[in-house]
C-alpha cells in the first residue's frame, strides 16, 4: 500500500490523527496556534515538525508552505476552528475565525497537494463569509477556488455514529482529490449504530470526589477508595472528577438519559432554594441504549451540555433509590468515546481542563481513519 506524506493545519494536538501511521499516513508538517497545543501534539507526535504559530501571518505561512514542499506533501488535512459558526453566536460572514478557510486554501493552492480533507461543524455548509468584498457560502467558495482541480465528495454530511463511535457528533467534511489521479473519494459504507453500554458498561465505577472536602467524599461515598483502586487497575486515567456536593446529590437522583431538572425534590437549585432554569441537555446523563450525546470542550462540568455518566439504579443503606456515578466521563471513558486508543500517550503534564477541552474539540479519529483507508486502498 502507497503512503501518503501530510500537512495537518490547525492542528489542536493530533486527536484526528491518533491511528494514521498505522494505516500508512505520515504527518511530517503541522502548524498550531497555541504554543501548549503544539507541545502536546509534539509530545504525542514526535516524528513530526511543529510549526507553532498564527496561519493569518504572511511569514509564518510562506514557512508553512515552503517547508511542505521540501517535505513532498500530497495530502493535507485542515480543521479550522468553528466557534465563529456556532447558533450561539451571530453568525457574521466577518467573523474572523470563519476566515480561516481563506488561509488553509492559500496553502493548499500553493502546496498542491493530491488529496484533502477539510472538516468542520455541519454549520459549514450554511455559514457565509466574507472573501475580497464577496459574500459566499463555505461551500461556494471552497468550490470556487479548489473545484476547478479538485474532485469533491457528493456529501459531506456525516455522524460518527455510523462508523464504530459510539458518540453522537454531527460533522462536515470535505473529501478532495486531484482530478489527475482518477480517484473518487466518498464515505465508507455506513455501520451498525453501537449504544454506550457496550462501550462503558463494564467499565469499574467511580465515585466523584467531593469539593467540599475528604470527610464529605467518604461520608457520601464509603467506597470511595476502594472504588478508586479498582478503576486505577483499568487506566492512570480513569480517576474520579471533582465536584461539589449539590451537584453530586443532584445527580444521584437523576437516572439514566434524563436531566436533573426534572426531578420532584433534587433539581437544580441556588442555595436559597430557587430552581435554576437550565436547558433539557443541562445536568443531564447519558443513555446506555443509544451512543454518547457529542462530547464538548466543557465536558468536565456536570451543567454543561449532556455530560453525565449513565449510572446504574441502586438502593443506599437507608432504603432510597439512587444512581451511581454522579459525575463527568472520566478521561478515560472520554477515550473509549471518542475512539482514541486507550494507551494514546498523553502528556503526564497536561492538565484535566486542557485534555478535556482538546479531547472536545478534536475529530473521533476511528472514523478519521475509516474515511482515509477508503482513500489509501484505491492509490
Amino acid at each position: 500500500m502507497s503512503r501518503l506524506t501530510g500537512l495537518s493545519l490547525f492542528s489542536n494536538v493530533g486527536v484526528a490523527e491518533a491511528y494514521f501511521k498505522e494505516i500508512g499516513v505520515d504527518i511530517v508538517l503541522a502548524n498550531e496556534l497555541l504554543p501548549e497545543r503544539a507541545q502536546f501534539y509534539s509530545d504525542v507526535y514526535p516524528e513530526t515538525e511543529m510549526i507553532c504559530g498564527d496561519i493569518t501571518d504572511d511569514e509564518l505561512r510562506k514557512q508553512i508552505v515552503e517547508k511542505a514542499i521540501a517535505k513532498c506533501v500530497d495530502f493535507i488535512i485542515a480543521t479550522p476552528p468553528c466557534q465563529g459558526m456556532s447558533k450561539l453566536g451571530l453568525m457574521s460572514p466577518k467573523d474572523v475565525r470563519n476566515q480561516l478557510i481563506y488561509y488553509a486554501v492559500d496553502v493548499i493552492k500553493k502546496v498542491n497537494p493530491k488529496y484533502i480533507l477539510i472538516e468542520n461543524v455541519p454549520q459549514a455548509l450554511t455559514t457565509k463569509i466574507e472573501v475580497d468584498g464577496e459574500t459566499m457560502l463555505i461551500p461556494d467558495y471552497l468550490k470556487k477556488e479548489l473545484g476547478e482541480k479538485y474532485n469533491f465528495n457528493s456529501d459531506s454530511r456525516i455522524r460518527t455514529m455510523d462508523y464504530g463511535v459510539s458518540q453522537m457528533r454531527p460533522r462536515c467534511i470535505f473529501l478532495l482529490s486531484s482530478k489527475d489521479t482518477n480517484v473518487k473519494w466518498e464515505f465508507p459504507k455506513k455501520e451498525k449504530v453501537i449504544p454506550l453500554k457496550d462501550i462503558l458498561m463494564s467499565v469499574p465505577s467511580v465515585d466523584p470526589l467531593v469539593r467540599e472536602g475528604y470527610d464529605e467524599t467518604l461520608k457520601m461515598f464509603p467506597d470511595f477508595e476502594k472504588k478508586k483502586k479498582a478503576a486505577l487497575e483499568v487506566s492512570k486515567w480513569h480517576y474520579p472528577p471533582t465536584h461539589n456536593k449539590r451537584h453530586i446529590l443532584w445527580m444521584q437522583h437523576t437516572p439514566s438519559g434524563t436531566s436533573a431538572i426534572y426531578n420532584e425534590v433534587y433539581y437544580p437549585q441556588k442555595p436559597d432554594g430557587t430552581r435554576i432554569s437550565a436547558h433539557e441537555n443541562q445536568y443531564r446523563r447519558h443513555s446506555w441504549e443509544k451512543p454518547c450525546r457529542t462530547i464538548t470542550q466543557n465536558n468536565g462540568v456536570v451543567s454543561s451540555l449532556c455530560c453525565v455518566h449513565p449510572g446504574k439504579e441502586y438502593t443506599s443503606a437507608n432504603g432510597e433509590k439512587l444512581y451511581s456515578d454522579p459525575r463527568v466521563l472520566t478521561i478515560y471513558e472520554l477515550l473509549l468515546v471518542s475512539s482514541l486508543p486507550v494507551d494514546w500517550p498523553i502528556p503526564l503534564w497536561a492538565k484535566d481542563t486542557l485534555i478535556r477541552k482538546v479531547i472536545g474539540e478534536g475529530i473521533p479519529p476511528l472514523m478519521v481513519k475509516k474515511i482515509m483507508l477508503e482513500l489509501l486502498k484505491q492509490i
